[in-house]
């Protein structure tokens, strides 16, 4: 593979895809009508751009009214520009709404009897439709409301990616309680150092779950969380695995129950409620990573979340109804929240709980390279996101996908986790096909979603991020606090003026400290990232070059941990994923 890419300084852009027809994408719609109502003669992303992040308040105001926010109540204002980024800055004040309302009857014309949901594990396979779907999460809030659940509890989830997880988190901010979740492979200490923080009034957890074909009991794991969080009020079961029943040693008491259990508990209402809230309501809350003491618990609001998400997958994805959204991830990882939001703009979700590398094949879990891409074509995926681990995967393997599948359906492919390397991106479109928005992106649980964003009016340019997203004033500073975007230096990815996705607070009574110094200690009054980055001033596009704390400086200059990798990457792939 050439050196002569994006990610070498001085050297031309590698150009690998271009939308054939950009002018029927809803980005190019959307420029348009900002023409026409502003008086504006905007041409490029580039100009679109430039005008969300001077007009923050305007943009954000359009981007409401454009993917279509559902509100029993209208905004008086979209934010104060004048407004620092801490304390954060109230967005769309007077404006209140539900989040699950907004998933589950989006504004966007959806069939009813139409798939909202398809679930896939090693072995099972599983559809729902809009109607199912509502009335699954009418039954589980039905439970929630018979153990006195009410605005502001806490609903944790110790589950998988699966169905009944996503009705879970509906019922729970369908009342106004909030959500978060842990994944059932997540030791007992590790859950516990979260959940005690926040003092769940609830756990929902998986009996078991299967992995690389195996079944890995979680019941007992379960119990001993369940033992040390005295708030709960009830441990409901979810039989994952139908065969290992949902019977724990403390269900005599009452406190732990089944799932169908626990919708028997009262009559059903027999329609939904959607408790009506202020925006930034709180609706989930993720945990840092835990590194440097207990993780901190970052509490997301609801309109932040739903309008930065409907941003994203409406402009920048290009999804809407008729789309499959799949990304493979848990639901403790921020791009499961990412992909749910999916539902606001009427697309049907892909959920998939298992290995990457087995499908489901004669009834059994059976080992294959290409199991992945056999869903794509199984199920009819439109954008598929993964890590760029995956891929790197794949390509030390050789495997490619459109030599034997048809991949008709896949018009996108996501990637992030971690930097994707400039020789996976030439593979990606080697592998599955020259037609695809490869969309290496960027953001991050402290955002709930993305800063570094696809794009179907720009170029992919090998190795690069192909465009900030609107309303993100996202700029690389160097140790002084410099703008050194437009020089192509290396430099800190911070972000000058407020969004709507930042978190609303850090949980508990230190909470205000944690936050400021989390983001706004190293540049007074702007929002530090913690990520090492440069633009391609050629291109416009952003590259990923490791964290701020991973950064070596020998000599006095700055490089990360990213650009040895992808040396390394080329000369030695084999050594390179022995070590992974």
């Amino acid at each position: 593979m050439s050196t002569n890419d994006a990610s070498v300084e001085g050297t031309p852009a590698i150009q690998l895809w271009k939308h054939s027809s950009p002018e029927s994408t809803k980005m190019w719609d959307f420029l348009q009508m900002i023409n026409k109502k502003h008086n504006l003669q905007l041409k490029s992303y580039n100009d679109l751009y430039a005008w969300s992040i001077d007009n923050i308040a305007s943009f954000w105001g359009e981007a409401w009214q454009y993917t279509g926010i559902r509100a029993s109540e209208q905004y008086q204002k979209a934010v104060d520009e004048s407004a620092p980024m801490f304390p954060r800055p109230a967005f769309f004040q007077g404006a209140t709404l539900n989040f699950a309302e907004n998933l589950l009857f989006p504004t966007a014309t959806v069939d009813a009897d139409s798939l909202a949901v398809i679930a896939a594990t090693e072995t099972t396979r599983e559809t729902v439709t809009w109607t199912e779907l509502r009335e699954r999460v009418r039954k589980c809030q039905a439970g929630l409301i018979a153990l006195n659940i009410q605005e502001g509890d806490r609903i944790a989830g110790y589950v998988a990616n699966h169905t009944n997880a996503l009705v879970a988190m509906l019922a729970a901010t369908s009342l106004g309680a909030i959500w978060t979740a842990v994944s059932p492979d997540t030791g007992v200490h590790a859950v516990l150092e979260r959940m005690r923080q926040i003092e769940p009034a609830l756990l929902f957890a998986d009996n078991a779950v299967m992995y690389n074909g195996k079944t890995h009991p979680v019941l007992p794991k379960v119990e001993e969380i369940a033992a040390s969080l005295p708030t709960l009020r009830a441990t409901v079961i979810f039989p994952t695995v139908p065969s290992l029943g949902t019977d724990a040693s403390d269900s005599s008491s009452g406190r732990v129950v089944g799932y169908e259990q626990f919708m028997q508990r009262t009559n059903a209402p027999e329609t939904l409620t959607f408790k009506q809230l202020p925006p930034d309501h709180p609706v989930y809350i993720l945990y840092s990573s835990g590194t440097t003491g207990a993780p901190k618990c970052i509490v997301h609001g609801a309109i932040g979340t739903l309008l930065q998400h409907k941003k994203e997958h409406t402009l920048h994805c290009d999804i809407g109804p008729g789309s499959r959204l799949f990304y493979f991830t848990t639901c403790t990882w921020m791009m499961w929240h990412w992909l749910v939001s999916g539902l606001a703009s009427g697309a049907t979700l892909v959920l998939y709980d298992g290995s990457p590398f087995r499908y489901l094949s004669g009834g059994e879990s059976v080992s294959d390279d290409l199991a992945m891409a056999r869903l794509i074509d199984e199920v009819g995926i439109t954008q598929f996101g993964t890590s760029a681990k995956y891929l790197s995967v794949l390509e030390q393997k050789n495997v490619m996908p459109k030599k034997t599948l048809s991949l008709k359906t896949l018009k996108a492919i996501y990637s992030t986790g971690s930097p994707l390397a400039p020789s996976t991106f030439a593979y990606v479109y080697k592998a599955f096909g020259p037609d695809i928005n490869l969309g290496s992106i960027t953001g991050g649980t402290d955002i709930i979603s993305l800063f570094g964003a696809p794009c179907p009016l720009t170029p992919v340019y090998q190795g690069e991020i192909q465009v900030l997203g609107l309303g993100m004033a996202v700029r690389a500073w160097d140790y002084a606090g410099h703008d050194v975007s437009q020089e192509g230096e290396p430099g800190d990815l911070v972000c000058v003026k407020a969004f709507p996705c930042q978190p609303v607070q850090f949980w508990g009574p230190t909470g205000a400290a944690k936050y400021s110094s989390s983001y706004f200690e190293k540049f007074a009054g702007v929002w530090h990232h913690g990520d090492f980055v440069r633009f391609n001033p050629q291109t416009g596009g952003l590259i990923m070059l490791g964290r701020s704390d991973g950064i070596l400086k020998p000599a006095g200059v700055r490089f990360g941990s990213a650009e040895i990798y992808n040396i390394l990457l080329q000369n030695f792939p084999d050594q390179v994923e022995d070590a992974l």
